[in-house]
């Protein structure tokens, strides 16, 4: 079977994919450098990265799926490989990234790998946001043919626009102004809507596979 380009880019960049531990483990070690992932390694980008290294411990010992989307998550049966786009010092990928290993750690059929977007511009330009290469990106396959079932990202749709509104402003604030927003939104909704917005797409493409 053939694929499109977006399919082989997603398919070489899954065997360079790395798991949720090896994604921790490699933070860690760069912040003991007092380094952070990509070409920007600015104070700036440095500590947001430590502030998200924070927030995803958190969120490793707090999350819990509700059971709708455990249900959802186990209607999938036929493996696919979730591959997600990401960066340590992203606001966005640490509110996330982990809700989506845990909903991942729920069902045997799904394989969750990561890639870092400025390893792999080719692949982020298949998958842009508005022409933007917003992060986190989730990007599902099926793992019998490699054909790419759905994507999802960089944010919730509530989250999302947030950030279209601030992006439309003729003299928008700081962008540390937009970042405390979205993350009084990420606090408030308690990833509630990460896990139903993706649900609904295992379970969407779910019923389709059977």
């Amino acid at each position: 079977m053939s694929h499109s380009a977006r399919e082989q880019e997603v398919h070489q960049a899954w065997s360079a994919s790395i798991t949720y531990r090896a994604y921790r483990n490699l933070i860690g070690t760069l912040l003991v450098q007092n380094k952070t992932t990509g070409p920007n390694q600015s104070e700036a980008y440095i500590h947001y990265t430590r502030l998200n290294a924070h927030r995803m411990n958190r969120l490793d010992r707090t999350v819990q799926l509700l059971p709708e989307t455990i249900t959802a998550l186990n209607s999938q049966e036929d493996p696919i490989g979730w591959l997600v786009i990401t960066e340590a010092w992203c606001g966005d990928a640490a509110n996330i990234v982990p809700v989506l290993q845990q909903m991942a750690e729920q069902n045997e059929a799904i394989d969750m790998r990561l890639v870092l977007r400025d390893d792999h511009p080719t692949l982020m330009d298949h998958f842009l946001t508005e022409g933007g290469r917003s992060i986190p990106k989730l990007i599902a396959f099926r793992k019998a043919d490699g054909q790419v079932l759905y994507e999802w990202g960089p944010r919730p749709e509530p989250a999302q626009q947030l950030m279209r509104e601030y992006k439309a402003m003729e003299n928008p604030p700081a962008y540390n102004e937009i970042a405390e927003t979205l993350q009084k939104w990420y606090n408030k909704d308690r990833t509630a809507l990460i896990q139903s917005e993706v649900a609904a797409l295992v379970a969407q493409h779910a019923e389709i596979l059977a």
